[in-house]
């Protein structure tokens, strides 16, 4: 816990707001700007001793409960709510909806990634965005219903999706897979969509549903993985995963390593584009 910076933080977000900002009379003429500490200790429904302590950097760490409530009298946004739980030293909560709306940083990414697969999944495995390369290893996910484009779903629920896959890799495919949804859904555990996609996957595959209950969790980062590609045949890439500071979308990246079988065929990929490669 950072007490001094805490404090520092407090004081400075406590006098950038007025009265009017929370619902307050403004009364008599204030000798300093900004709200009283008795103000925002009425607003977050604590003491005002026990405030003041904390803006004097004396206080004793706060609970998550009085955080949430300092940050909400505050009137904090959503990233300075969390900057106030990393100075208490508390990892700030994680269960902020998913709009489904492509962050424009990852999409900017994207849009510079010409020559290897790229694309954008939410932490449900839902397809935001996909380059050329991607739509050629993996298939057109817009192509396919909205229901269709979670790659968790499709790999529990549709076989074609792991014909994509050698048939020894399939099993641990469906591991790491199951792992990083249950990480997922213990981030964002009041995310009605997640909670949905889980509970219809249990219903649908009793492969999921066995391994979901053996609690694995793991998040899904950098891996090798092979594909087996309908035309151009097996490649072993390097999956590199970008991800955002909230972790509900992630920018996937395959590439292999110059020199190698792999990388020819990543090429050749390249070259046949998507003829004949959309997913029926």
């Amino acid at each position: 816990m950072d007490r001094t910076e805490m404090a520092d933080f407090l004081r400075r977000c406590r006098t950038r707001l007025v009265p009017a900002d929370v619902g307050l009379p403004q009364g008599v003429r204030r000798r300093t700007p900004g709200l009283r500490r008795e103000e925002v200790a009425q607003l977050a429904g604590m003491s005002t001793d026990h405030y003041t302590r904390l803006e004097q950097a004396r206080g004793s760490r706060p609970s998550r409960q009085m955080l949430s409530a300092v940050a909400r009298a505050l009137r904090l946004s959503g990233d300075e709510r969390d900057h106030l739980f990393h100075l208490a030293g508390e990892q700030p909560p994680r269960n902020r909806p998913t709009t489904g709306e492509v962050r424009p940083g990852l999409l900017l990414l994207l849009d510079r990634l010409t020559d290897v697969p790229a694309q954008i999944v939410d932490e449900g495995g839902d397809v935001l965005a996909q380059n050329a390369m991607a739509k050629a290893l993996h298939g057109d996910a817009s192509a396919l219903p909205e229901a269709q484009r979670n790659i968790v779903w499709r790999y529990f629920t549709d076989p074609r999706a792991r014909e994509l896959f050698p048939a020894e890799d399939r099993d641990r495919a469906a591991r790491v897979a199951v792992a990083d949804l249950r990480a997922a859904l213990a981030r964002r555990p009041h995310d009605a969509r997640l909670t949905a996609l889980v509970r219809g996957l249990h219903a649908r595959s009793d492969e999921f549903a066995a391994l979901w209950d053996a609690h694995h969790v793991a998040v899904r980062r950098g891996d090798v993985k092979r594909f087996q590609h309908p035309v151009v045949g097996l490649m072993e890439l390097d999956c590199e995963i970008v991800l955002n500071p909230e972790h509900d979308q992630r920018l996937i990246i395959h590439t292999a390593r110059p020199g190698t079988t792999s990388y020819e065929r990543l090429e050749l990929l390249r070259v046949v584009g998507l003829q004949d490669l959309t997913p029926g």
